[in-house]
């Protein structure tokens, strides 16, 4: 008996085999990691920022797609808003420059030109600087994203480019909290905007808010002031405030005239004016947007086609 001991004693510890299930722990981890891996590349190849002047956001995969070539009108036939026009220009050379330069939030009437004047803005300054300096980035976020604004932000501090994130016919309902995320971007967060980054939106609405909205808050709170202070807020983050009116009758007939002096359309005198009158008049508006599908109705009766000189 004493002699089997010992011998099992010679034989030292047996070896123990790793158990089926913390075989499966590990592959279990090894596939997490992997996932999160796929759901959150490397700044490095979501923004390549070499391939475009001018992209697009998409939050899933944290991806800016370029825009070869941006849908725009040159600044010269943005007629009836030379004031926010010049406040405009004037505020994003300071920032392509590296100075500071406010968030903008353009309001008013539709149709004109709120979104066209920041794309030509960001044309112009781009061909101001030309081929040597480092060129100014648009990118544009939808409103139904903006909830993955701070993502958006983050990519952009990482980069040495200069950016105008661009939010066109941005508002908020009544139910919706995604303004919150703006709010925080904006002015509000522990991070604050990016110095190489500032915010542009549009909008229909000054408060970024439907008015009866703010009246219902105002009429069933307690405190009617602070019921919607904290809305009213996002709009004082945007540092400078640019209103759009409806054009009169002149500058009405001044964008058409434009437009087709641009496009080369052999129609002008009374029968032109009598004509964008009338269409103005079927709209019910006169506006840059009303007068451009007008020349567009024009230059398709006519057989002509609408290219760049």
């Amino acid at each position: 008996m004493a002699k089997r001991v010992k011998a099992s004693r010679r034989k030292g510890p047996a070896k123990r085999l790793p158990s089926s299930h913390s075989l499966e722990l590990e592959q279990t981890a090894l596939r997490i990691a992997q996932a999160l891996e796929r759901l959150a590349p490397a700044v490095s190849a979501a923004a390549d920022f070499a391939a475009a002047d001018a992209f697009i956001w998409h939050p899933s995969g944290r991806r800016l797609a370029p825009v070869p070539r941006v849908n725009r009108v040159d600044m010269s036939l943005l007629k009836g808003i030379d004031r926010v026009r010049d406040l405009l220009l004037a505020n994003t050379e300071r920032f392509a420059e590296g100075l500071p330069a406010n968030n903008a939030l353009l309001w008013g009437a539709r149709g004109m030109g709120k979104s066209s004047l920041v794309k030509a803005v960001h044309a112009a300054v781009n061909a101001k600087a030309g081929h040597t300096s480092p060129r100014l980035k648009l990118i544009e976020i939808h409103r139904e994203d903006i909830e993955s604004l701070p993502d958006l932000m983050a990519l952009t501090r990482a980069v040495s480019h200069r950016c105008i994130v661009f939010c066109d016919d941005l508002s908020f309902d009544a139910e919706d909290t995604s303004y919150k995320s703006l709010k925080a971007v904006l002015e509000g967060g522990i991070e604050g905007r990016p110095e190489n980054v500032v915010f542009y939106a549009t909008s229909n609405r000054r408060h970024l808010m439907p008015r009866e909205m703010m009246e219902n808050e105002r009429s069933t709170a307690i405190n009617p002031g602070e019921a919607i202070e904290e809305r009213v807020s996002l709009s004082d983050r945007f540092g400078l405030w640019l209103g759009f009116h409806r054009c009169s009758q002149d500058e009405y007939l001044d964008m058409v005239a434009a437009y087709v002096a641009r496009y080369r359309i052999a129609y002008a005198g009374e029968e032109l004016t009598r004509e964008a009158l009338e269409w103005a008049t079927t709209r019910g508006a006169r506006s840059g947007r009303v007068a451009w599908q007008y020349v567009q109705d024009l230059a398709g009766r006519l057989g002509v086609r609408m290219r760049e000189n």
